[in-house]
């Protein structure tokens, strides 16, 4: 569906049409139609499917037509709730950019800052506010906020928020906000956790989803490593070193295990740094900082953490462990290979692993380049198993006291990291 098709106003047709957008993707088409008829929505859709257009645009266009060109006393009519830093600044850039030819007034704020210069804008009015959780009660709280006049509520990335801790803070907030608002809630996954909050605080929601991509881009060539598990790390350092690769965006499965890696990097001189859900908003924004400028030339990442990077023309994409959900792998090496421009993929694949490989496979359809030559193959005595699942159980998971414990279950004892 073409944007010109989607009776919006002509301020936004503008702007839309200056950022070079003639089609709406997927969401876009599903969900503005029913935002813009007010009803309230929940949408499933990943990062980089034009999730923020969906709703930003047709926000935009109803406040246009309620403050069009008078000078109202600017009141906060939407709000933008969303997890990280990154992603807020991210939101707000897009809401800048389609409000280009309104009078609108869009505000970002976060914690990890001061509050004075935030509090200092909000003093003279807003339109559009995009905030993390716990800034925004900290700021109600001392009374720099009124949500009072809100007509819109956005609860962006709900999974991550969850994840991350913020459900209670999300619940706090909605509950600040008028009964009659319209409520939008967007998640690339959908846990019970978040179908519960939607049937706790939407009406009547209507449910769009956008199934994510089963193809990767023909401009990313993809290789995969199959190596020992205890060796990822050996071979990371190898490729870097010898491959002479920098620029390079690596996914951990854990926290712990981008931590890892980057200490293990470190001790061998390589400038890396690592980003997930327990580092502060300004040390994620200082690393990502850094890796743009190319000062760190590995950046260690988490899936979560990841959804709030973006970056142009980044060459190198390698999973240090592979995803369990496959439609997580097209999603991952989807961030090279931008715009035209080249990208290489880069994947690990441990004996226990395989599981998912052969999954990955199945969906992309694709006969991905295995590099065989490399120092640190799979050992033959440790045979894959095609049918193995593997054992998330805790490796410091108590010992039990039974002395008889059979065979079988001695061999159980194996851990999966």
């Amino acid at each position: 569906m073409l944007f010109e098709d989607l009776s919006l106003s002509k301020s936004i047709q503008r702007a839309v049409h200056e950022l070079g957008y003639l089609e709406a993707t997927p969401i876009q088409e599903k969900s503005i139609p029913i935002i813009l008829a007010g009803n309230d929505l929940v949408g499933c859709a990943q990062t980089g499917t034009g999730k923020t257009g969906a709703f930003a645009i047709p926000i935009v266009h109803h406040l246009h037509r309620i403050v069009g060109s008078t000078k109202k006393t600017k009141q906060i009519r939407a709000l933008v709730v969303t997890p990280t830093r990154e992603l807020a600044v991210q939101i707000g850039q897009s809401f800048d950019a389609y409000a280009k030819y309104t009078n609108l007034v869009q505000l970002t704020i976060f914690g990890g800052v001061s509050q004075v210069p935030q509090v200092e804008a909000l003093k003279e009015g807003v339109d559009i506010l995009i905030v993390t959780p716990g800034r925004l009660l900290d700021l109600h709280k001392q009374g720099f906020i009124n949500l009072d006049h809100l007509h819109t509520l956005v609860l962006d990335e709900a999974d991550q928020m969850l994840d991350m801790g913020f459900i209670h803070d999300v619940k706090k907030i909605v509950k600040l906000t008028p009964k009659n608002r319209q409520t939008l809630l967007f998640s690339a996954t959908m846990p019970m956790a978040i179908r519960e909050l939607a049937d706790t605080f939407l009406n009547d929601p209507q449910y769009v989803s956008v199934s994510p991509p089963s193809s990767t881009a023909e401009t990313v060539e993809q290789h995969v490593y199959f190596v020992h598990k205890s060796d990822k790390r050996k071979l990371l350092y190898h490729l870097i070193r010898n491959e002479k690769i920098s620029d390079v965006l690596v996914f951990a499965r854990t926290k712990h295990g981008a931590d890892n890696v980057v200490k293990a990097l470190r001790k061998q001189g390589v400038a890396a740094e690592a980003i997930h859900g327990d580092k502060s908003q300004n040390a994620r924004q200082r690393v990502l900082d850094s890796f743009k400028s190319k000062e760190v030339g590995v950046l260690v990442a988490t899936d979560i953490a990841a959804r709030g990077i973006d970056i142009d023309k980044l060459p190198y994409i390698i999973n240090f462990d592979l995803p369990n959900v496959p439609e997580t792998y097209v999603h991952r090496i989807g961030r090279t290979g931008r715009a035209g421009n080249g990208g290489i993929a880069i994947s690990f694949c441990s004996k226990d692993e395989e599981v998912y490989w052969k999954d990955i496979q199945r969906l992309i359809k694709v006969n991905v380049k295995t590099i065989g030559e490399h120092p640190y193959p799979w050992k033959d005595e440790e045979e894959p198993n095609p049918n193995a699942k593997p054992d998330f159980r805790h490796k410091n998971k108590p010992k039990e006291n039974n002395s008889r414990k059979s065979d079988a279950s001695k061999k159980n004892k194996k851990r999966w990291y």
